[in-house]
């Protein structure tokens, strides 16, 4: 009787447990999660002096994978993410009129990183590395672009370049899958605006993540 609880003991540990990866292949992931993103400049400053506090705004993400093991613990991976950034209470300037409203970014965001397995099992992993962002639209939250002909996109750069990183835990679920849970933050270099005579304002973005992961 101990020797079959033992034996079943052994089975349960076995499928709970992440190998890790051989030399040599790949990992493939789809994933999502919730954005907390904001702008490096926390007052804006207008010509009337009216100053805004931008805020920071919630969005989603959604995204894909893949990664090359180099060894078990080193890998590099390339992610494809549409992204969802901005800020809160910032500032539309017209002809005779300011707005205050949310500026919705969304982007294409591919990050390059390094991934370094760790734990005994490899299942918690680091990562760093750059990332490029393409500019997909600008929304505000009223609509205010629509209706005042507007295009919040032609005041924003077209590309964003900062570096992404990570924290994340994987859980075997079957044979050559895994569910993986993550902290993914990005952080930009390049001012965000097209014309801006104050100080650069750039991207950051934070996010919680869950999704799986395939192996091949």
């Amino acid at each position: 009787m101990k020797k079959l609880l033992f034996s079943i003991a052994l089975t349960s540990l076995g499928l709970l447990n992440v190998h890790a990866q051989d030399k040599g292949s790949f990992e493939f992931g789809i994933g999502s999660g919730l954005n907390f993103s904001e702008v490096s400049l926390i007052n804006i400053n207008t010509d009337n002096n009216l100053t805004l506090n931008a805020g920071h705004l919630f969005g989603f993400n959604v995204g894909a994978s893949a990664e090359y093991y180099f060894s078990d613990r080193w890998g590099i991976k390339l992610k494809v993410i549409r992204d969802g950034k901005g800020f809160s209470d910032g500032l539309i300037i017209g002809d005779n009129f300011q707005q205050t409203t949310d500026f919705r970014l969304n982007y294409i965001t591919v990050p390059v990183i390094v991934n370094f397995h760790f734990a005994s099992r490899r299942n918690w992993y680091a990562n760093v590395g750059p990332y490029i962002g393409f500019l997909n639209n600008v929304k505000d939250s009223e609509k205010l672009g629509e209706e005042l002909g507007i295009d919040l996109k032609e005041g924003f750069k077209s590309t964003d370049l900062g570096l992404a990183f990570g924290v994340g835990y994987k859980i075997k679920i079957i044979e050559n899958f895994k569910l993986f849970l993550e902290f993914d933050g990005q952080l930009g270099f390049l001012d965000i605006f097209k014309e801006n005579d104050i100080d650069p304002i750039t991207n950051s973005r934070y996010s919680m993540n869950i999704g799986g992961l395939f192996t091949l």
